[in-house]
């Protein structure tokens, strides 16, 4: 990974919707980043229950044009399919690969059965769990010269994604992460006032 500061990393990391296919990297260092994040990424009570695919070359565009099919099953128009065509076909499917973000349930549900007193919350820990995954992994993509996205075609795609890449039962599809070389730059970030987000009393 490219020596950057935190706070480079932090402000770097946007959403990019025009990608191509072009990878500044190798592939294996593409896993690697995956795993370093799975490996190092904190969870409550070390459960580490998030779950990562990475998918490259024709699985990326399968779980694409998979994820095209489901949505021209509930789309409202000819004119309205097309719109949504174009956003997949360019802004994801064009990129060079995909991280599928998942929560392994059935140790969501070990933790709820062996600290009851904490049963209701860990639901919500497991979202933490799997967010702090994700910000991770976009900024090392990010350091490593890609553009990403995040997308929530869950629960569209959640069955088709199974069956394909035969995916657990107990995992449960959160979010989707397309990839690649970015062809422009993002679009404008706007931010609220700092005093009206962040509190500090010395």
């Amino acid at each position: 990974m490219k020596n950057k500061s935190l706070q480079d990393s932090i402000q770097d990391r946007r959403t990019y919707y025009q990608l191509s296919n072009e990878s500044p990297v190798s592939d294996e260092e593409i896993q690697k980043i995956i795993e370093y994040v799975a490996y190092w990424a904190p969870s409550p009570f070390n459960s580490q229950s998030a779950r990562m695919v990475l998918l490259l070359g024709e699985n990326h565009k399968k779980l694409w044009e998979l994820t095209k099919a489901e949505l021209k099953k509930i789309s409202h128009s000819e004119e309205a399919w097309k719109k949504t065509e174009e956003k997949v076909n360019g802004s994801f499917l064009a990129g060079y690969g995909t991280v599928l973000f998942f929560e392994d349930m059935s140790v969501v549900k070990g933790l709820q059965g062996n600290m009851p007193s904490y049963s209701e919350k860990f639901a919500q820990w497991s979202e933490h769990s799997t967010a702090i995954n994700q910000i991770l992994v976009w900024m090392a993509l990010e350091n490593e010269g890609f553009g990403a996205s995040l997308q929530h075609y869950n629960p569209l795609i959640d069955e088709g994604i199974q069956k394909e890449w035969g995916i657990s039962q107990d995992w449960k599809l959160v979010a989707q992460m397309p990839f690649g070389t970015p062809l422009a730059e993002p679009g404008e970030k706007t931010h609220e006032p700092l005093e009206k987000r962040v509190l500090v009393f010395m």
